[in-house]
């Protein structure tokens, strides 16, 4: 090939490239997406404070009203019967647990999306007012 081709494919190559790279940028920067990777930091740093409320709260509490019984210590040992080995351990206090923690999740985004949605209702209806009286 001679140096004329070869400049020819790269500018072809770099025009290609500056297209994907532009149509790359534009997906990064749609409204969509950045409110994705808000809502990941938000519901991570969201899900520590909840782990906390029912490992340290609601769990003690559910435990001393079960008569004082600690969920995180609920398990079922299989002993292994098909030689050496450790036993398998089906732990379903952690189980419990678990689902109080997504029920505690669910329940607040149900109201943080109910309390978006009266906003966009009042929002929706001063809107409808406004062209009426205009």
């Amino acid at each position: 090939m001679d140096k004329t081709k070869v400049k020819e494919k790269l500018a072809e190559t770099q025009k290609k490239s500056s297209g994907f790279r532009k149509e790359f940028i534009e997906f990064i920067n749609r409204g969509s997406v950045v409110d994705l990777a808000v809502g990941v930091a938000v519901g991570g740093a969201f899900t520590a404070i909840v782990n906390s409320l029912v490992n340290d709260i609601i769990m003690p509490i559910v435990g001393l009203i079960a008569g004082g019984v600690d969920f995180t210590n609920l398990a079922i040992r299989i002993p292994n019967f098909f030689g050496n080995g450790d036993e398998a351990v089906i732990a379903y206090g952690n189980f419990i647990q678990n689902v109080i923690e997504f029920l505690i999740i669910a329940w607040v985004i149900f109201m943080i999306i109910k309390g978006m949605n009266r906003l966009n209702r009042r929002r929706d209806k001063k809107a409808a007012e406004a062209k009426q009286t205009a």
